[in-house]
């Protein structure tokens, strides 16, 4: 049963029971009028995960009077508590229903779509969840935790007719659409090199297990990774331990790795060479990498330069051609150029990436078309395999080769073993 077969025969029930019970008088609001939006014609979402990243992104969902958010589940209570004050305020009611695990929450037949915004090691497993249960999907970045749960995400989407959008956001902001653009046209000449500048990793210190926080489901938490004893430098600082995360090289990487693939027009296929440097901190409790460079070469010899390095606020992507450059600044969502003359073909926007609507608007039209989105599977793999890749490269310490066709390193078993992981009962793709 297709997600849009569903939506039809709800849709249809509707009708019939109007035409058996159709009262008086009927309100403006139940058609749709007076700027309402008719039950019909709502997307009803459920939200997997609530922190910092869903809090900020949730609002551009609520703002579309054709969302109504129905269901929030996370595993901390305290965290469910505010969610759903939030949401119930939104709309003045009591109707949120709050969940401690995302799969008592997809079996509700009432909800179109989820949002999932928890770490890394949920996304894919969540997405390819909630498709088999009938929703589409708008998963937050990076989608996967392996190279294998790409494929597998790619597969099952297409197989269900799952509409399903990764939240690259940087494809619906005016500064990112205006540099490939650029890049395309051939306004910087034949490109040749981009780089992709992140921050620096952080270096987080040795801490002792702690008993679990009450309120917490910690077993839920970790779900498919290895167990490790409870510390809150581990459940905080996630993104860097291997377990769970991979750092800035594919938490902004991935973002970066996007737009390179746009701009290089190879959304299907990706890098075949990976050589690189980076430093490990031997004495830090996290085991992701301080600081690195990964070049990454495509078959006709472009490279992107994946680089984690400097401050926060340094990083950008630039296309350097035979004529020329072509830079965005991510925090102020300042285009530059060489010659300076590329940016008289930009139009005008004062919206940054900062601002998730018109990336999230696209996922809502496309629930309701059943087109394909901005970012759909395909595209959002290959740009996440160019991080994973990357970071195996640099954890073996030697340069791979890899076959964007078969999705595996050429003449490197180790390497190849590295595509999956294995997922800790009950857990499995």
């Amino acid at each position: 049963m297709t997600r849009h077969a569903a939506i039809s025969r709800r849709g249809f029930l509707r009708r019939g029971l109007a035409l058996v019970a159709a009262p008086a008088v009927i309100p403006a609001s139940a058609l749709g009028r007076g700027g309402a939006t008719a039950p019909s014609s709502q997307i009803t979402l459920g939200v997997i995960g609530y922190g910092g990243r869903a809090q900020d992104v949730l609002g551009h969902f609520l703002v579309f009077p054709d969302v109504r958010c129905l269901a929030l589940c996370d595993v901390r209570e305290g965290v469910r508590k505010v969610g759903k004050a939030r949401i119930d305020g939104h709309y003045h009611s009591g109707d949120c229903r709050t969940y401690n695990d995302f799969r008592e929450m997809l079996t509700r037949d009432d909800l179109d779509a989820c949002f999932i915004a928890t770490g890394d090691r949920w996304h894919a497993l969540a997405s390819i969840l909630a498709a088999r249960a009938g929703k589409d999907v708008y998963s937050e970045k990076p989608i996967t935790l392996t190279i294998a749960e790409g494929r597998a995400l790619v597969e099952t989407m297409a197989r269900l007719g799952t509409v399903y959008q990764a939240g690259h956001q940087r494809r619906s902001v005016d500064s990112y659409r205006f540099q490939v653009e650029a890049v395309r046209s051939g306004l910087i000449g034949k490109l040749q090199t981009i780089i992709c500048q992140n921050w620096a990793g952080p270096v987080v210190g040795p801490e002792a297990a702690r008993p679990v926080p009450p309120g917490f489901d910690y077993e839920m938490w970790l779900g498919p990774t290895p167990y490790h004893p409870y510390t809150n430098a581990r459940v905080g600082g996630w993104n860097y331990f291997w377990d769970t995360g991979a750092g800035p090289l594919i938490g902004m990487g991935c973002h970066y790795t996007d737009i390179a693939q746009w701009g290089h027009d190879s959304d299907g296929t990706g890098p075949t060479d990976y050589e690189g440097e980076a430093v490990f901190d031997p004495n830090a409790f996290s085991d992701t990498p301080v600081t690195a460079e990964i070049r990454c070469t495509y078959a006709d010899g472009v490279k992107i330069l994946l680089r984690s390095s400097g401050t926060f606020d340094a990083r950008y992507i630039r296309f350097i051609g035979t004529e020329g450059w072509v830079q965005v600044d991510d925090g102020p969502n300042r285009v530059t150029a060489q010659p300076a003359s590329i940016l008289a073909a930009r139009g005008i926007s004062n919206r940054s990436w900062a601002h998730a609507g018109d990336h999230v608007r696209n996922f809502l039209d496309c629930v309701k078309t059943r087109q394909r989105t901005t970012c759909y599977p395909e595209n959002a793999h290959r740009a996440t395999t160019i991080c994973h890749a990357a970071n195996l490269c640099i954890r073996l310490g030697r340069r791979l080769k890899w076959d964007p066709q078969a999705e595996r390193f050429v003449g490197d078993d180790e390497a190849n073993r590295m595509v999956s992981r294995a997922m800790r009962a009950p857990w499995r793709l």
